[in-house]
Formats: structure tokens, sequence, C-alpha cells
């Protein structure tokens, strides 16, 4: 519940702040982009949306690149890997958990490039 806040925090403009605080929404709930559309939200943090709800048929790589170039996307995906590569909020580190947070460090890096 708390991390589209912790992911807000570290944002440093409107536009990316809103849409580290929506960035699940679309994935988790029945919401739209066109729900969102309509709740008047500005095209840039629809656009950052967009690129930033993972569709199942997309390979994570290259949905992780068409983030790259949307400045207000990337921002809030490096702070969302950021925060869900952070094994110490977990109970238990098993393998998966281990793969889970080396493919989210192999995000950041590209990212970062």
């Amino acid at each position: 519940m708390f991390h589209p806040f912790h992911l807000a925090e570290q944002m440093n403009d409107e536009y990316s702040t809103v849409a580290a605080l929506l960035h699940d929404v679309v994935e988790d709930t029945d919401y739209t982009f066109d729900d969102l559309q309509k709740m008047g939200f500005p095209n840039e943090v629809l656009d950052a949306l967009k690129l930033l709800t993972h569709e199942d048929t997309v390979p994570y790589m290259d949905y992780v690149a068409m983030i790259k170039p949307n400045s207000i996307a990337k921002a809030v995906k490096l702070a969302d890997l950021g925060h869900n590569s952070d094994i110490t909020r977990l109970d238990t580190v098993d393998e998966w958990a281990m793969k889970r947070q080396q493919k989210y460090l192999d995000a950041i890096k590209f990212l970062e490039e």
C-alpha cells in the first residue's frame, strides 16, 4: 500500500509524482487509461503510465527498453526497481527472490546507461 508513496517521494516534479502514485493502477485495478483520461490526468502522465504498464505478451527487457526514452516513466521505473529490488523488505530470501533481484538490477543498469 505504501509502495506508490515511497516512489512519489523520490520524484522531482508534479507529473512524475502523479505517475509514481498511479503506476500500478491499470495493472492492479479495474481502472483503465480512458478512466484516468476522463478524470483529467494530463497526456504526459498518461503516456508514462502506458509505458509503465507491462503487458504480459511483451518480454521484460523489451518493456524496459520502451520506458527508457520517456523521462517521466524512466524516473518512476528506476524508483520502482530500486524499491522492489531491496531484499531487506522480504521475510524470506530464496532463489526466486535472488533471481528477481538480479532481473531488476539488470533493468536498472540498462536504464542508467
